[in-house]
């Protein structure tokens, strides 16, 4: 079971919400959590559906007994009327994209499946992953949008895109396991997230979540579709995303995110996005400064 963070800390800084787009179908805010407070916060809910692509750092989110590890590998449901409380494991704060989407158009995006009956719309899960395409969506929507060069039509399309990406029926992935090897994964995930750069060891994993590292390798697979360390891998390419446009020293990023070298980090991210890093810079800056300006 994941054990519940230290609440004797008193309450945590409230996030900061930025509001990137809002159209008569779709809100975008790039909300920020700057804190470097660990604990639990109060019990809070949201009046509409809310989707939630984590871009940088990691949280749990608390609903009734079930706790998710929040992080750029999903997009989180936030339910309307559903109450739940945040807890910050690690210091370091955390950000994320937060959509709220016209209901008639998600009704017409989501599968039934994946939809509670009745009114308001409410998903019958927490999570879905998100595949690497959907994570350059992410990077390449906030990028455009808190630079102002996208426009209300290229904001919502590029937006909506992302929710088809993340939640259509050709492209979404449920995790799917028993309630036991679920808690054993997040602990995991919470493990490899405490420090992007650190090397770790099967072992050195193994260890922290208390099984043998061929039950860890095995649950996790299960859990996730993807071995344990191609989940680290998509976390550290996730933060190289967020912070390309802030690097001019690619070589000092790639070190700083652990990976071995910086032509491993450029290969890695090439075979994961479908472009060098430097490439995707170039595509971020160009955006800010168009015709050179």
């Amino acid at each position: 079971m994941l054990s519940r963070p230290d609440t004797s800390a008193g309450s945590m800084p409230e996030p900061v919400a930025n509001e990137l787009l809002k159209t008569s179908l779709i809100e975008v805010r790039d909300v920020v959590y700057s804190g470097t407070s660990t604990g639990i916060g109060e019990w809070e809910q949201v009046a509409k559906t809310q989707l939630v692509f984590v871009y940088r750092g990691t949280f749990l989110r608390h609903v009734g007994g079930e706790e998710v590890v929040a992080d750029a590998s999903q997009v989180l449901f936030f339910n309307a009327d559903e109450p739940y409380r945040i807890s910050r494991p690690h210091p370091g704060g955390d950000a994320g994209l937060v959509f709220e989407v016209d209901e008639a158009m998600l009704r017409e995006i989501a599968p039934a499946a994946l939809l509670r009956d009745g009114e308001p719309l409410r998903f019958r899960m927490q999570r879905l992953r998100i595949d690497p395409r959907a994570q350059v969506l992410v990077a390449l929507l906030r990028h455009s949008l808190r630079e102002g060069v996208a426009d209300s039509l290229e904001g919502e399309s590029l937006a909506l895109t992302l929710v088809q990406r993340a939640i259509g029926p050709r492209t979404a992935h449920a995790a799917g396991a028993s309630h036991g090897r679920q808690r054993l994964v997040d602990r995991a995930k919470l493990v490899l997230a405490g420090d992007l750069a650190r090397r770790w060891t099967l072992a050195e994993v193994a260890a922290e979540v208390g099984v043998s590292a061929v039950y860890l390798t095995q649950s996790f697979r299960d859990v996730e579709g993807v071995p344990l360390y191609r989940y680290q891998l998509r976390l550290r390419l996730a933060r190289a995303l967020d912070l390309l446009g802030e690097y001019e020293d690619l070589s000092a990023l790639s070190h700083g995110l652990g990976f071995s070298s910086h032509s491993h980090f450029s290969a890695a991210f090439q075979q994961a996005y479908g472009r060098t890093p430097t490439e995707f810079r170039q595509l971020v800056l160009q955006r800010r400064n168009p015709a050179g300006r």
